[in-house]
């Protein structure tokens, strides 16, 4: 059952959390990143992303990097700018995109759960990306960007939820991307034990985003326990920072592809090859993206033309990855016709999160002549049978829009 509690978070100062809290570390490239911490200097990225105030030529993994995001969050806690709460709360957190509001709970997790299965994940892991991590939270004793968990929907929790969100906000401002951001204190110790109370009564918590920050705090609370084998199991460092959302308040976007070049084959033979995977349709206006309606519906893009794929019944399963619309894809078509064996290390194919639209496709594919496919958002049911199955999704399978802000809660370890 799920270990879900209460921490005394470390907070922006009233009225600095537009200034401080940030979009995650990893959504910038390393020029982007620079940029906008130049133009937002107060922004947490500039820890998140310490390199971004370092000499340009800084290896962003050098040890003085991690030591330097240390220092600037101390010195950032030491002025002020962030204050911790004096008792254990949850924090009910909202964000509202175009008219759609998600509303979870900031909370800690078990590490021990994630060992365990109770936190199950659908996605591999990159060591690399682990590395940089593990370096920064170790540094900094503080896990600064929360993992996003999801949970079935529970009654119990949604009406402390709903009582809280009745009141006044402790803030609530707009972030990049016109994203408001709202944020409300659970701290009665009656609607505290409600809450944790109903967790653990749940079997069962999903990774939706964060895989590389959940596996990093995990390694560093087991680094922690190393050094303190009389540890108790409630030091902090059993915990990781997370906000946590019922299924019925999340949206998955679509995440496609784009390949760029048709491996050596014309369009006729390209289409050809489709044909046999595939029912294709090429709409009465070719020049408008048919968004795919379901499960088994493809849009493909190439020159100049766009194309509704109908994947054909015999390549359908009912196995949990197998049955996945991209798993489909790369299984029949982008490996065998296109020769991306490996789609997490092949430089030929490029993910495009479905937030940015289909301009961005068609702009890719006629750029190098080559293709691109515009996929059915994967349903959360699906990322729960992949990993109630103990199974792994295909890389980029799940985009989630909007992204949680890093900065606004601090889980010190």
């Amino acid at each position: 059952m799920a270990d879900i509690r209460p921490f005394c978070a470390c907070r922006p100062a009233a009225g600095l959390e537009s200034e401080i809290a940030a979009l995650p570390y990893d959504v910038y490239s390393r020029a982007e990143a620079r940029e906008y911490v130049a133009a937002h200097p107060g922004s947490f990225l500039a820890i998140d992303r310490a390199e971004t105030t370092m000499p340009a030529d800084m290896d962003i993994y050098d040890e003085k990097v991690y030591q330097h995001a240390h220092e600037l969050l101390e010195d950032w806690i030491r002025r002020g700018r962030f204050v911790q709460d004096s008792t254990p709360c949850y924090y009910v957190y909202a964000q509202t995109m175009d008219g759609r509001t998600q509303t979870g709970i900031a909370a800690c997790a078990s590490i021990d759960d994630y060992d365990t299965g109770v936190i199950k994940k659908h996605e591999n892991t990159r060591a690399d990306k682990e590395k940089d991590r593990i370096c920064h939270v170790d540094a900094c004793s503080a896990q600064t960007g929360p993992i996003f968990l999801c949970y079935r929907q529970n009654d119990a929790i949604d009406a402390v939820v709903a009582k809280a969100a009745a009141g006044s906000p402790a803030c609530d401002f707009i972030s990049d991307g016109n994203i408001r951001n709202r944020v409300w204190v659970i701290s009665d110790p009656g609607d505290c034990n409600v809450i944790r109370r109903a967790f653990a009564g749940i079997d069962s918590i999903y990774i939706a985003d964060g895989h590389h920050r959940c596996a990093s705090a995990v390694r560093v609370g087991k680094m922690r326990r190393e050094k303190n084998p009389g540890y108790t199991g409630e030091e902090e460092f059993n915990f990781f920072l997370s906000v946590l959302f019922p299924e019925n308040e999340l949206k998955i976007m679509d995440y496609n592809r784009n390949v760029h070049d048709l491996n050596g084959l014309s369009l006729e033979e390209f289409l050809k090859k489709t044909e046999e995977v595939c029912r294709v349709i090429r709409p009465e206006d070719d020049t408008k993206a048919p968004v795919p309606a379901a499960k088994g519906q493809i849009g493909m893009y190439m020159d100049g033309h766009w194309y509704l794929l109908m994947i054909r019944p015999e390549f359908k399963s009912d196995d949990p990855v197998a049955g996945l619309d991209v798993s489909i894809l790369q299984d029949r078509l982008l490996g065998p016709v296109l020769g991306i064996g490996d789609p997490k290390t092949d430089s030929r194919i490029e993910f495009v999160g479905g937030i940015r639209g289909t301009k961005e496709l068609e702009e890719k594919a006629d750029a190098r002549k080559g293709v691109s496919f515009l996929m059915h958002p994967t349903s959360l049911g699906e990322l729960f049978d992949v990993a109630d199955a103990g199974r792994l999704m295909p890389p980029k399978s799940t985009w989630f829009e909007p992204k949680l802000l890093s900065g606004l809660f601090i889980h010190l370890i």
